[in-house]
Order: C-alpha cells, then structure tokens, then sequence
C-alpha cells in the first residue's frame, strides 16, 4: 500500500476532530448531565458507523498533517474504515447490552472514552500519535476491568496496566530510535529503521494484539473482567495493535515477513491452547489469540476479517457471561436455554468460516490470497489452524439447548437480546461483502474442515481431561516473556 501525500484540511478533516472532540467533550459532561451520557453514547457510536460508511464511500485514501512535518497524521481508508466500523458497532452493543443495567455515569464516561481514544488510534498513522492513543486505550480500559471494584477485578486490572504501560515504554524507545535516524515519526520512517527500533515497537504492538506468547495475558483478564467489558477487550481494543500492523507490512519486506511469522505462530498457538481449555471464556480468549494470526497473515484483507471476528466474539462473549457455569465439563451435563445456544451457535459458525455469516467470506478470503503465496505450506498450516478453530468452537456448539421456558435465561434480557441481534444482524448483512465466496468448491471445503474438527473434538479431545497450565500467565513469567519476544524480534528482523 502506497501512503498518500498529506494534502491541506478539509471539511472531511474538520468532520472528523469535530467528531472526536464533541464525543469527549459528550464523555467528560457526562458528569455534569447524568441523563444525557447514555444518549451521547449512543450518539457518538452512530457518528462512528457513518465515519466508517464515508471511508468505505472514499475513492483514494485521505491523509492530513496537522501542525507542522512533526506533527500529528491521520488517515481515513479503506482498511481503516473496517476497524472503525467494527469500534461502532461493538460498543454500540456493549451499549445496547448495559443500557437497563444500573452501572453508574462512571462505567459510561469510561466507555466513550475507550471508544473517541479506538477511534483516534485507527485514524493515526504517525508513531507518537499512535502512542498517546494506546496510552489512552490502556487506562480506559483498565477502569472498565476494575469497575465492579472487587478484590479479583481490581488484581487484573492492575496486571493489565502494568503489562501493557511496561511494553509501551519499551514502544516509546523505538519510536524515539526511529526519529534519530530519520528526523520523521510518520509509519513509512519504520522502512529505514534500525533493527532494535522495529523490535522495540513490535514488542509494544504485539502486547496491545495479543500476538503469540505476547498474548498469554489475556485468557486471566478475559475470564476475571465482567461480559461487556471481555467483549470489548477481545472484540476491539486487541485491534489498536493489529491495525498499525497490518499497516507496517506494506511498507517493506522485510517487515511484512516478520509479520507475516508471528500471524502463523499466533494462529497455532491460539489454537494448541484453546482446544484443551475448559472454561468457557478462556477458551473464548485463546480462540481471540489465534484468531488475530488469521488477520495478519493476509494483510491486504485483514480488514474484513478484523471485522468479522470483533462481532461474532463479542457477541460470544455476552453470550457466554449469561451461561450458568464456566465450567464445560458442567455445561455439557444440563441444557441451557436454546435463546442461548443459537446465536452461540451463530457466532461460532461465522468464526470456524462455515458458510452462514460474513465470517465464511473472509476466511474464504484469507485462504484464496494465502494460495497465491510463493510458500504453498502457509496455506496448509493456516487450514491446519481453521480445523483447530473448529474444535475449539464445537464446545459451544455441542452444548444441550433447552426449549423448556423455565430455564433461567439472564437477569436483563432485552438488553442482550438487542446486543445480539445487532451484532449478528451486522453479520448477515456482510454476507453482501464478497459474494464471490459462496461457492460450491468452497462450501464444500468450508464444511469439511467443521466435520473434521468436530469429529476430533467429539470423539477425541473431549474426553482428555488435561488443560493448560496458567504458569505462563503470572505476572513475572509475562514481564520475562517480553524479553523472550524482544530476542525473537531482534533475530527475526536480522535474519
């Protein structure tokens, strides 16, 4: 991808600050007009979508420089526009889901301000810019982890802040290595680099998308942070840190080879751990991890599927806070409300790519552009990894669903229902997207790999009783990861 020249502001550009400016100024007054947050939510959330819509609407991309060469980008694209989309339409559920809840002005104000600070790192495309924005992304989201103010949600929350400050700082080095040596902070300055700047700011980047080992702080945090917030982290807060990425790889060869590794490791290594989880949002959260590696090993459609995924995992994750147990073991021994388990059933499918959703048409996608690959054995282990998707979704999937109206469904139903409905409703409507995807060919491909991965999980896993060990997720064993992926970074980019 070709960066455009910064052209003068515009009414789009003065759109857009105007946009994030009035959704802060809407967060911080709520404090001041309690009535009104919820409605500036929902206000801000709808600006957000139509921003999108206006990207899609674009014919070239649109770049501005604001204050001087130094100063701050912003970039409004096509690729962009997917991430921005997926921002609006997973915290308008999240909004949907919470609205009859009696969570206080506090957990709103904190909402609006992750959403205005997502979308602010979606449209950067300088370094500095992109920091600030993760910083913000950070604290935001590390109030809305402790906001039930429990003993267990406050522990993670802090966890969370400390991982993710301590790989920015590490960001914060490289960025500064890199306008040493190229008086610039745009994105194309990470072409002529020094080697420890892109290692530093990878290292800072694949905490924030929880790539590979980087991502073994998430399935603690997932499992312990309350449903709208889980669904928030894993359906869009983990892609501030993919979209810079994604980026990256357009601008050298040797950057898009280094993304291009990390994406097939994460993808297994989400998929090794997630088949033998048993608790149902560890087993979401691993899902998340290898899910990432799917978007970035095709990064000119990483878009779409950065998508897919935020919705359909979002939606899993309202889901599966209204479940009666965790565990999957005790799942598996009662029914649950068939309320319940169709839309699950509906999510998964989008996610393992079986041809009901949008979610077929981007991992149909993904595949076809990995088959034009030099390296024909990417494709073999990406499809190895989609049956790997297959089982660890078939654990919902294979669940007892219960017509019986007196099973207990969940204390605010309106609300999940209308988040439900949304986010699905968005995946059919994506079904428009690509398609050229609904195939015979890959219908039949599609449908295959669900089979074969069900019938491993049936027949096979679901009686191994073994389950990952969380060793790897204390909070010194994650500070020593950061190390052990800041070798594999300096190695890979001297390679």
């Amino acid at each position: 991808m070709n960066f455009p020249t910064a052209i003068a502001p515009n009414n789009l550009l003065i759109a857009i600050v105007a946009l994030l400016v009035l959704a802060l100024m809407g967060a911080f007054g709520g404090y001041l007009f309690r009535p009104l947050v919820r409605p500036s939510a929902l206000l801000m959330t709808l600006g957000t979508i139509l921003l999108a819509a206006v990207g899609f609407a674009l014919p070239n991309a649109q770049q501005w420089q604001l204050m001087d060469r130094f100063g701050i980008l912003l970039q409004l694209d096509n690729l962009g526009s997917y991430f921005l989309l997926t921002n609006g339409l997973v915290t308008l559920a999240v909004l949907l889901y919470c609205w009859a809840s009696p969570r206080t002005t506090f957990f709103y104000v904190q909402l609006m301000v992750l959403h205005v600070s997502l979308n602010a790192a979606f449209l950067s495309t300088d370094l500095i810019s992109l920091y600030v924005c993760l910083e913000v992304v950070g604290l935001s989201s590390f109030l809305l982890i402790i906001y039930p103010r429990q003993a267990a949600s406050s522990w993670i929350g802090l966890r969370y802040l400390f991982v993710t400050n301590t790989a920015l700082l590490f960001y914060l080095i490289g960025v500064m290595l890199v306008y040493q040596a190229t008086n610039s902070l745009d994105f194309q300055g990470l072409a002529t680099a020094p080697y420890e700047a892109i290692a530093l700011i990878f290292l800072g980047l694949l905490i924030k998308g929880e790539i590979f080992l980087s991502g073994l702080w998430s399935p603690q945090t997932s499992s312990i942070a309350s449903a709208p917030v889980a669904a928030l982290l894993s359906g869009i807060v983990v892609k501030a840190g993919i979209l810079p990425l994604l980026r990256f790889a357009s601008l050298s060869e040797r950057l898009a080879m280094m993304v291009w590794g990390l994406a097939i490791a994460t993808a297994l290594l989400g998929m090794g751990l997630g088949m033998f989880a048993r608790d149902s949002r560890r087993i979401l959260a691993y899902s998340t991890i290898s899910q990432m590696g799917f978007i970035l090993v095709a990064p000119a459609v990483g878009g779409l599927y950065a998508l897919t995924h935020g919705l359909a995992k979002a939606c899993l994750f309202l889901l599966v806070g209204s479940l009666p147990e965790r565990d999957l073991d005790k799942l598996q021994a009662q029914p649950i409300s068939y309320k319940l388990w169709l839309p699950m059933v509906l999510a998964s499918s989008s996610i393992i790519g079986l041809p009901i959703l949008a979610g077929f048409e981007a991992k149909t996608l993904t595949l076809e552009t990995l088959s034009l690959n030099e390296l024909p054995w990417t494709g073999i282990l990406m499809n190895l990894a989609g049956v790997g998707t297959a089982i660890i979704l078939a654990k919902f999937i294979f669940l007892i669903p219960s017509f019986d109206k007196n099973v207990d469904l969940d204390k605010s139903p309106w609300g999940l229902f209308l988040a439900v409905l949304l986010l699905l409703g968005a995946l059919t409507l994506g079904n428009v997207i690509y398609p050229e995807a609904f195939s015979m060919e890959n219908g039949i491909k599609a449908t295959a790999s669900f089979l074969l991965g069900s019938a491993i999980y049936w027949w096979g896993l679901r009686k191994i009783p073994w389950q990952p060990p969380d060793w790897g997720e204390r909070l010194d064993h994650l500070i020593g990861t950061m190390a052990i992926m800041l070798m594999l970074l300096f190695s890979s980019v001297l390679i």
